[in-house]
């Protein structure tokens, strides 16, 4: 398909993917609580003629237009669930759902795919392989629903995968891409730290577990400038600290909770065999005890150089494409790492960023949003990718 036609099929179908965009915005569901969003998208997905898997991996649904076996096959991925976060935007597409919202751009990733796959099924007499459409549940939250739908079949004869994330920290207009790691990896940590609850004008009395848990916090930060290697980035994020509800009483329990990413393996071990020190040494010195949960996060996503090259040539070739830019790797994490260790493929951003609409927001933020002309780029370079990646397959 030249891609002349593929903007102006994008253009024609704008209107229905701002509709698709705006209804997942109106309706969302948190994650592993998905249920009438993967409902809506497999009953979309028959509307167009595919062949549609539900409750794949849980709630994931899967389509596939498929030509010939024999072909080349490319999957295409977006997520579908929302944040825990109230939506403070005055728009007339706002969450309905109080203390919900999409605040990550699920929405706009959901109605992307779903577009390409209406263009894609009407127009599949031009196409040169075969197309899975991935949509995916549960993203935001460990283990994630991408290492479950690949345990359920989604990957079954895909030969590359591509996914993208819309993104306000670029303008719309550009797109950005990223050769080889591309995000760290994201591990979570909850520790109930246990003292001895006392009268607070009698701390001698007590085992104080907020005086513990404090020191814990500045404590843990030496071992981010002190016991990792400079050259290898760290962030330490403590983001949860809860404990006590009277000015005058010493409590028994503090909670504290946070974020520990890194790119390897090694960083990564580091930090939690310093953590563990930490907490062994508070043990010593103040008579504590602790409960400690520590969850591993999500291998690093490693994109594929040919396939970054596709879409990095796809995105150069789309007129409404002013800038292809390559961006740093980031400490952010995301579970597509997980179909990437099994096809190649890449993920890449679509920039959709637009102070004069208020879509400057940065990501899970109550006000986040969109400029939705973005998501014709999404769009574009997409379905350009996919008929480049033919080309490339068949040649």
């Amino acid at each position: 398909m030249e891609t002349s036609q593929i903007e102006k099929l994008t253009q024609k179908n704008y209107n229905e993917l701002v509709r698709l965009r705006r209804h997942f915005h109106m309706y969302p569901e948190l994650s592993f609580q998905e249920v009438q969003t993967p409902a809506y998208i497999a009953q979309y997905l028959r509307e167009l003629g595919l062949d549609v898997q539900e409750g794949i991996g849980g709630r994931g649904v899967v389509g596939r237009l498929i030509i010939d076996e024999a072909l080349p096959t490319v999957a295409l991925r977006a997520d579908f669930d929302a944040l825990p976060i109230q939506d403070m935007k005055d728009v007339p597409y706002k969450s309905t759902v109080p203390g919900v919202m999409h605040a990550c751009g699920h929405d706009a990733h959901t109605a992307v795919v779903l577009t390409v796959a209406r263009i894609l099924s009407q127009h599949k007499d031009e196409l040169t392989g075969n197309v899975v459409f991935i949509f995916q549940h549960a993203e935001e939250v460990d283990p994630g629903g991408a290492i479950q739908m690949i345990a359920d079949g989604c990957l079954d004869g895909v030969d590359a995968i591509f996914g993208q994330h819309v993104t306000s920290s670029l303008e719309v207009g550009t797109i950005g891409y990223k050769y080889g790691t591309a995000t760290g990896m994201p591990d979570d940590f909850t520790i109930k730290i246990h003292g001895r609850g006392a009268h607070a004008s009698k701390p001698h009395v007590a085992i104080d577990p907020v005086a513990a848990a404090i020191t814990f916090c500045n404590q843990l930060q030496y071992a981010v400038t002190r016991k990792s290697k400079p050259m290898e980035p760290v962030v330490l994020s403590i983001t949860m600290f809860n404990g006590g509800h009277q000015h005058n009483v010493i409590p028994d329990i503090v909670t504290v909770g946070g974020t520990i990413r890194t790119f390897t393996s090694e960083a990564q071990n580091v930090m939690i065999t310093e953590l563990k020190k930490c907490l062994e040494g508070l043990v010593t010195t103040t008579g504590i005890s602790y409960d400690l949960d520590y969850m591993k996060g999500y291998p690093p996503v490693v994109n594929d150089t040919d396939k970054t090259d596709i879409v990095l040539e796809s995105a150069k070739e789309i007129s409404t494409v002013k800038e292809v830019e390559e961006l740093e790797p980031d400490l952010g994490g995301e579970d597509f790492s997980y179909y990437l260790q099994r096809v190649p493929g890449t993920f890449y951003y679509t920039g959709t960023r637009n102070s004069n609409f208020k879509a400057d927001y940065p990501h899970h933020h109550s006000k986040f949003d969109v400029d939705e002309k973005g998501l014709e780029n999404a769009v574009s370079v997409m379905l350009k990718s996919v008929f480049t990646f033919f080309e490339k397959e068949t040649k």
